[in-house]
């Protein structure tokens, strides 16, 4: 038997040999399943099939080219070569460029990316004279991309009266009239979008039999990865393409169906049975990847969704450490914890820094985990997005306190003198950069001195360019009577920099308003930090250890870093170090996905991917609050966290149940003569913690000296313990949770103590502003 064949289990074994008929693979997590579909095209080429007969289709070109080396491994390089293999767009308009002209295209069509149909849309819109606030150029592609993937063209459109009704109640009663012209101007310009090769791959398949024919004839064998991510535009084609042979094979994990916002459709692999006669069903059930203890709490999970094949995935691996959570009092807490647990993992395994990722539902939730690898000095990577000081909205927002802190910031300047739109344009800019060199000033110099120095530009330019100068100069002067964060909330407001992101309505816009968010969020961490440490939150200050985590990130080397992702983009991958953080309700799951029982069973399917990530050991976190906009807001720990079975869990932080004193009310307040007093308690707050036991705690007993302060005096909010502090006592502080004294120095309010916290975390606090609580 051939060597590659020695290679699989006797499940996987079974799904090569099938050569015939539709079958389906449900591949469970770590289960080998991209292993067994490259020896299945492999092992069908060994027996006699061309590889030109083949299609195999995947969803990221990296898959395809691992695959096909995989296969060019066991039938050579060069019989690999012809395969038709690749994802669906690339196939799709290999497809449409030999055929092409029948549809009235030249083959050498363009492909249009995201910006050019934007720019198109734009364009449309502004020669239709439609208002730009109701017809948001990247809201109607939206529009347009769905109709486009439902197989709704322009024709469909106009037949379909609730269609057409919906576009009529959302405010947008031109929205035919803008596809319309797009799809016109696009085949004018004998250009396509990413969605119509999949939509004139349907139409040249429907409308030319003698073509639908060909392509069956050719291809003989058509494998799908990732079925589960299909949309029905995909699903058409490849029912069309199979129809002949039935030589189809799926393979997919409908617990791994996370695509859903992306148009795929969960149905497409839960019904392949009833699309075909005689299914072969082989179900790859032993995880490879993970410990027996992940792959347990991951069944235990995922049990829970209603909608699903059945399937029970095992291990043979070691039981492995128990599934880690930790409680966290903030963002900034949970973050240090991350990067406090990676170090520890790192010095006492001897691990470089790529065996751990840290996994997030949103790409706001990057900023605190990046603030605090960096000051553990752990090099660390963005996938697939920027680095949060690296984002666009982060950086206009961050120019605008550079231009306040430092008018002569020419950069800065440039980057916001138009943004948002106030109709100053590039000729103007680079006039203005012009005049400034001629005179040997700054931009921001030049703006004062508009009416006495040639610029060449007309009045209503300079009464724009005026404004803004004297927009920055109010931001300056508010800057002499406000702390930083005070300042980003009245940039942000003033310069209407959400308004003008929440103008797009597009999911991305969502993503982009969390992200200005989460950066006042670190505003105010920075703040509070600073003054515990009696050290200086300036904003000036803030910007400079902004300055230092961007410099940071501009590292191109190709040491191994530390993967910070958002668990859709993990989908594929393998750590032997996984961190979940933000398991909270309205975060994880998302406030957004949280009212149908499918959105919940989404939600819970990404869970089941994060934890399945891990090799060795997964590390889940939540915060008990965070900041919304500067508010401190109570957070509620995810209901995921619960559905994990008890006996793979060890809860790092001590059960704490939240509970408040007893309360005596005396009954003469409400006018009765009887003194007996009522007790109640007030309700004890929910929280997820199994039964812990809790460490013992001294009593102490606190005497306050005669000639303390009173809190308004003192000018904070001393605890009135913090006076009596001595090295070796046991305290708790808000943030950072519970730590010992190790020294106590200085006097009043500039006395401080240097606190080792169970985090890891040694820090010195100014104790007029610490609020700690000695408890032992």
């Amino acid at each position: 038997m051939s060597s590659y064949l020695d290679e699989l289990n006797e499940a996987q074994k079974e799904a090569v040999l099938q050569r015939e008929g539709p079958m389906i693979i449900i591949a469970g997590a770590g289960s080998g399943k991209t292993r067994v579909l490259t020896y299945r095209i492999a092992h069908l080429m060994q027996n006699g099939v061309d590889p030109f007969n083949i299609l195999s289709l995947t969803f990221t070109n990296k898959a395809a080219r691992e695959m096909k080396s995989r296969i060019a491994s066991v039938v050579g390089p060069s019989e690999a070569k012809n395969l038709w293999m690749g994802t669906f767009h690339s196939v799709f308009a290999r497809i449409l460029r030999s055929e092409a002209d029948k549809l009235g295209y030249p083959s050498n069509f363009t492909i249009y990316d995201t910006q050019d149909s934007v720019r198109l849309i734009s364009s449309i819109i502004k020669e239709l004279q439609l208002e730009k606030d109701k017809y948001k150029p990247k809201q109607v592609l939206g529009r347009i991309s769905q109709f486009k993937n439902s197989l709704i063209t322009v024709r469909a459109y106009y037949q379909n009266p609730e269609v057409m009704e919906a576009d009529k109640v959302s405010g947008r009663p031109k929205m035919g009239s803008i596809y319309k012209e797009y799809v016109d101007r696009c085949f004018k310009a004998g250009a396509m979008d990413f969605d119509d090769l999949l939509l004139r791959t349907n139409e040249l398949l429907t409308r030319f039999p003698e073509v639908l024919a060909k392509y069956q004839e050719r291809f003989k064998y058509i494998l799908v990865d990732e079925y589960q991510d299909t949309n029905h535009s995909q699903y058409l084609i490849v029912r069309a393409l199979a129809d002949r042979f039935q030589n189809i094979c799926v393979v997919g994990d409908d617990s791994q169906s996370i695509y859903a916002f992306r148009g795929a459709n969960i149905q497409n692999i839960l019904n392949f049975q009833k699309d075909y006669d005689d299914v072969k069903i082989f179900k790859l059930e032993q995880n490879y990847r993970s410990s027996s203890t992940i792959v347990q709490a991951a069944n235990s999970v995922i049990d829970k969704n209603k909608t699903k094949l059945d399937k029970e995935i095992w291990t043979s691996n070691q039981e492995g450490e128990p599934i880690k959570v930790m409680r966290t009092f903030s963002e900034g807490d949970e973050g240090r914890f991350v990067a406090s647990s990676i170090f520890e993992n790192k010095m006492q395994h001897q691990l470089p820094n790529d065996s751990f990722t840290v996994l997030y539902r949103t790409n706001a939730q990057s900023r605190a985990i990046e603030d605090a690898l960096r000051k553990k000095n752990i090099k660390y990577r963005i996938y697939g997005g920027l680095s949060f000081y690296q984002r666009k909205e982060i950086k206009d927002t961050l120019a605008y306190l550079r231009l306040l802190v430092n008018p002569s910031d020419e950069e800065a300047l440039k980057r916001v003198v138009n943004y948002p739109a106030r109709g100053i344009g590039q000729t103007t800019i680079d006039r203005l950069v012009i005049a400034a060199n001629e005179h040997n000033i700054t931009i921001f110099e030049l703006l004062s001195q508009l009416e006495t120095l040639p610029v060449g530009i007309n009045s209503g330019i300079k009464t724009k360019l005026t404004n803004f100068r004297d927009m920055i100069r109010s931001f300056q002067i508010e800057s002499q009577s406000k702390n930083a964060f005070e300042m980003v909330e009245l940039v942000v407001k003033k310069a209407r920099l959400i308004r003008d992101i929440e103008a797009e309505g597009t999911p991305e816009a969502v993503s982009r308003v969390e992200n200005v968010q989460e950066l006042m969020n670190g505003v105010k961490d920075f703040i509070e930090e600073q003054k515990e440490k009696d050290e200086d939150a300036s904003l000036a200050f803030f910007l400079e250890d902004v300055a230092l985590a961007t410099d940071f990130d501009k590292e191109k080397d190709n040491v191994p870093r530390v993967s910070l992702m958002t668990i859709h983009l993990a989908k594929g991958l393998e750590f032997p170090y996984v961190y979940i953080v933000g398991l909270e309700e309205n975060l994880f799951p998302s406030a957004m996905s949280m009212n149908t029982r499918s959105e919940i069973e989404e939600e819970r399917r990404l869970f089941y991917v994060a934890l399945t990530r891990a090799e060795k050991q997964v590390y889940l976190s939540y915060a008990q609050s965070r900041y919304r906009w500067g508010k401190l807001i109570d957070c509620e720990p995810s209901r995921f966290l619960e559905e994990v079975d008890d006996k793979f869990v060890d809860y790092i932080t001590p059960k704490k149940e939240v509970k408040s004193p007893n309360v005596f009310i005396n009954k003469d307040i409400f006018g009765t003569p009887d003194k007996q007093k009522i007790r109640f308690k007030k309700p004890v707050s929910r929280t997820v913690e199994r039964n812990v036991k809790k460490p013992p705690m001294k009593s102490v007993k606190v005497t306050p000296p005669k000639n303390l302060k009173k809190v308004s005096d003192m000018g904070g909010s001393q605890n009135l313990f913090d006076n009596n502090l001595v090295q070796g006592n046991v305290v708790e502080h808000a943030k950072f949770g519970q730590g010992e004294v190790l020294t106590v120095e200085g006097a009043g309010t500039s006395k401080k103590a240097e606190i080792r916290f169970q985090s890891g975390d040694t820090k010195k606090l100014l104790l007029q502003f610490a609020k700690l609580k000695i408890i032992g």
